[in-house]
């Protein structure tokens, strides 16, 4: 049966998660039934990465099989009339049957953006973490290179999380400010449940004085979830992108997030 990949973004504040529910609330239920009124049949689909409630995509990553013909237009426009504002397919794209959405991804990017000033947002609630100090961004640098490279992120990992081992890699942490925002953008070949939002709710107490940068290590080395900091909230979490071997030919989309790189600060 032929498969097709989809590029979707969505703004997570208005679904109950990816995956699907019961009560037919997630990003994933309104995406297959849309895609079930095009095909004509029952539609199921793998995602690159499941997210939370709230949390958002700018570059999510999807495969479905449907033996219906139809245009690739149908597929993106057709699709598109049919979902909920929140949601949009951006690009279609054929692929073999040996493609997998979730185990041939070869990294995942995430993106944080976090508003730290004394007053919380309000236009922008839903699409920022927020905390009401400033931040010193060098220490947060200091203690992220420890967490770079191989290791057992226990300490940064849900109690709800069901992955088999707690061991991934860390490829890329970058810590800058942009005017009233910090962003924090992440890479690696897969990531835990709360992985991204715990790391930056520890690097955040660093960041405010509250531990020094060694405190990461030490977590990283403890393995106790119990003597992190609080998760941050889901509203500032991004997934922004998904890479592939380029043998399967997918569009590259822009990982754009709120804004664009350059804009609102001097990006030290």
């Amino acid at each position: 049966m032929p498969r097709i990949a989809l590029g979707i973004e969505y703004d997570g504040s208005a679904f109950c998660g990816w995956q699907t529910q019961p009560g037919g609330c997630a990003v994933q239920d309104a995406l297959e039934r849309a895609l079930a009124e095009i095909a004509g049949h029952a539609v199921a689909t793998i995602c690159a990465g499941r997210t939370d409630a709230g949390v958002h995509a700018v570059a999510q990553v999807v495969h479905f099989d449907s033996d219906a013909v139809r245009p690739q237009s149908a597929w993106l426009r057709g699709v598109n009339a049919l979902l909920p504002a929140a949601v949009a397919v951006v690009w279609t794209h054929p692929v073999s049957d040996d493609f997998h959405a979730r185990y041939g991804a070869s990294e995942r990017c995430y993106r944080y953006l976090l508003l730290d000033q004394p007053v919380r947002a309000a236009l922008n609630r839903k699409h920022v973490g927020w905390i009401h100090q400033k931040l010193e961004i060098e220490p947060m640098r200091a203690a992220a290179n420890c967490l770079l490279g191989e290791h057992d992120f226990s300490a940064f990992r849900s109690s709800e999380c069901q992955a088999n081992s707690p061991v991934r890699e860390l490829r890329h942490l970058d810590i800058n400010r942009r005017g009233d925002y910090v962003v924090f953008d992440l890479a690696g070949n897969a990531f835990l449940h709360h992985m991204v939002r715990n790391i930056v709710g520890s690097l955040v107490y660093v960041g405010a004085g509250r531990r020094p940068p060694q405190w990461l290590a030490e977590l990283l080395a403890e393995r106790d979830r119990s003597k992190g900091a609080p998760t941050m909230a889901a509203a500032g979490l991004y997934l922004a992108g998904v890479d592939y071997d380029p043998v399967f030919g997918l569009p590259q989309a822009p990982r754009r997030v709120w804004f664009n790189e350059g804009d609102h600060g001097d990006g030290s």
